[in-house]
């Protein structure tokens, strides 16, 4: 890596390059599920699994919130809590991904309880949790800058799920209709914010590393749906697919 300073300009490519090279577009569970190739279990493993991780979201978010010393940093970091967490009960990010899975045949106490989530799922997101309470500022807020590349990502897994899954609908996917604006308007304060405090060398590496490091959380958590649910290596106490959730039915 290098060691002389990078303009703003530079640090962005080089943090758009992460994403290019990185990013979970690239994994081949995303390509099996906006291709249409993946069974209803699996679909349903999926959004099983990755309720945790949106749940953790506002929590991580929130953590992050405490370690702002600016008053409007902070104003414009808890719109993301206010977004997965709702302004009122029945709204926001994880009521919308509830509703994925209730359409999916899961009671919600069983999803929010987390009790079939695949190991790896639960240490990949707890890790993140930890990487921002631990780490600087500046490479917590890096760390979120998935964001950027978040919409080819959506709009593949829309497009795609909607014309090969008769089981969903816009409005089962209403959580990703919602988040290419609030995750571009994240991203670009979040770049700006990076790009500005990152003054040194080893903060401008550190950055760097911190997407990496989000990039690997993302990247783990399809690398153990695939391994639990397409090779079917099962660890303990995921869930079975054939249990808890109901039959299959077709979306509204």
């Amino acid at each position: 890596m290098s060691q002389t300073l990078l303009s703003p300009e530079e640090l962005e490519a080089a943090l758009r390059k992460v994403g290019a090279e990185r990013y979970h577009n690239k994994h081949r569970f995303h390509a099996r599920q906006y291709s249409g190739k993946c069974s209803y279990e699996e679909i349903q493993a999926w959004a099983l699994n990755r309720y945790y991780y949106q749940s953790m979201i506002p929590i991580k978010d929130a953590i992050v919130l405490t370690r702002l010393t600016d008053a409007e940093d902070r104003r414009q970091w808890r719109k993301r809590i206010e977004d997965h967490d709702g302004l009122k009960p029945g709204d926001g990010g994880i009521e919308r991904w509830l509703k994925l899975t209730d359409s999916l045949g899961f009671p919600r106490d069983y999803v929010e309880s987390t009790a079939g989530i695949l190991p790896a799922t639960r240490f990949a997101v707890d890790a993140y949790v930890a990487f921002v309470r631990d780490r600087s500022p500046v490479e917590a807020v890096a760390s979120s800058l998935t964001e950027l590349f978040s919409p080819t990502i959506i709009g593949e897994r829309m497009s795609g799920m909607l014309a090969n899954y008769d089981y969903v609908s816009k409005d089962t996917l209403a959580y990703f209709s919602y988040r290419p604006t609030q995750a571009k308007r994240d991203a670009d304060w979040a770049l700006e914010f990076v790009k500005t405090q990152a003054k040194t060398v080893e903060q401008q590496h550190a950055v760097i590393k911190a997407l990496e490091f989000k990039c690997n959380v993302l990247w783990a958590q399809l690398d153990a749906l695939w391994s639990g649910y397409v090779d079917k290596y099962l660890p303990p106490d995921a869930w079975l697919p054939g249990t808890v959730a109901a039959p299959r039915s077709r979306a509204a």
